[in-house]
């Protein structure tokens, strides 16, 4: 990172792109530089914080998303939301955008123009994600913008690959507030397992009426959500097994890890569930060298298109880290 200019780091979910970060974050530290990792959302800046604590106890980190207890931003190290970097102008000498798929930053310019900003003329810039929107794979293919490209898991399995179940009377159910017996029948079979269950559904009223239902059955569980109040602490009970069963929306689709889950998504055909976040869910399993082998289910009434892009994408790049 003692250079200018761009680079694309495209690696799939559980490669351990944070950690790849480590040499050329200390050689920027070590020369004085001023450091900046962005990314969209205020869970990853919170679960990038103690990591990279750890991993540079001498160096002053500061973190900045909304409600952060950090005030200051004079740091040479700093961890941010993309919306935080409105509040720089030509501040670092390293930019590092993380998700850069993620919403909201993929879709919105001012962002995109506050990263740039805050960035210094000369500064080295590297956008990492696992699933580079239509805009970075022309760049690349038309090589206006450098990549590296990382195709295997750090521990070497597979990611792992969905099954899709059709339950053609999925959406009429889920209007009445209720399961399919098949979902349910999942869900309960699950249990006899010894890992947690992670359920993404399209909605926020979807997460609270199914908790209620599951509650019903005589199944615990907790639902989360963006504007959630208590997601912050159901997230860490979650990664600290006090409960086996997390509802969520996508907010948590992306930049949290959990050691040994299974991934259900209900109504896997709803818009909010495009290829990107389908291929970032499905990447929340196998993640831990103990446990690779998560089971992820997509339960549809019908297949879309990002059901199979998101299920092609996962085999392709499963058998491209079969190559290298």
């Amino acid at each position: 990172m003692n250079t200018s200019g761009e680079l694309l780091v495209w690696a799939v979910c559980g490669a351990g792109k944070t950690e790849m970060l480590f040499p050329g974050l200390a050689s920027a530290l070590q020369q004085g530089k001023r450091v900046c990792l962005a990314t969209p959302r205020a869970d990853v800046v919170r679960e990038l914080k103690p990591r990279l604590q750890s991993a540079f106890p001498d160096v002053p980190i500061q973190v900045l998303y909304g409600d952060s207890p950090d005030r200051e931003r004079n740091a040479p190290f700093i961890i941010a939301t993309t919306h935080q970097l409105l509040r720089f102008s030509n501040a670092f000498d390293v930019m590092i955008i993380d998700e850069i798929d993620a919403f909201p930053y993929y879709n919105d310019k001012s962002l995109k123009f506050a990263s740039g900003r805050a960035a210094k003329s000369n500064a080295a810039k590297v956008y990492l994600t696992a699933t580079p929107r239509k805009l970075e794979k022309w760049r690349v293919r038309l090589k206006k913008l450098p990549a590296v490209f990382i195709a295997r898991r750090f521990h070497g399995h597979p990611l792992s690959v969905p099954t899709l179940h059709l339950i053609p009377s999925l959406t009429r159910t889920l209007k009445k507030k209720q399961l399919p017996p098949n979902v349910l029948n999942s869900i309960s079979e699950q249990q006899k397992t010894t890992r947690q269950l992670m359920i993404f559904l399209p909605t926020v009223e979807i997460v609270e009426w199914v908790q209620a239902y599951l509650s019903e059955k005589g199944i615990q569980t907790e639902g989360v959500f963006a504007e959630d109040p208590d997601r912050v602490e159901k997230v860490t009970a979650f990664r600290n097994k006090k409960f086996r069963l997390m509802l969520t929306t996508t907010i948590l689709e992306r930049g949290v890890t959990f050691p040994s889950v299974d991934v259900f998504v209900v109504d896997a055909g709803h818009t909010v569930f495009d290829e990107a976040a389908l291929v970032q869910i499905a990447g929340r399993a196998g993640r831990s060298p103990d446990d690779p082998d998560g089971d992820v289910r997509f339960f549809h009434s019908g297949k879309t298109n990002a059901m199979l892009d998101a299920r092609d994408s996962i085999m392709h790049m499963n058998k491209l880290g079969e190559r290298r």
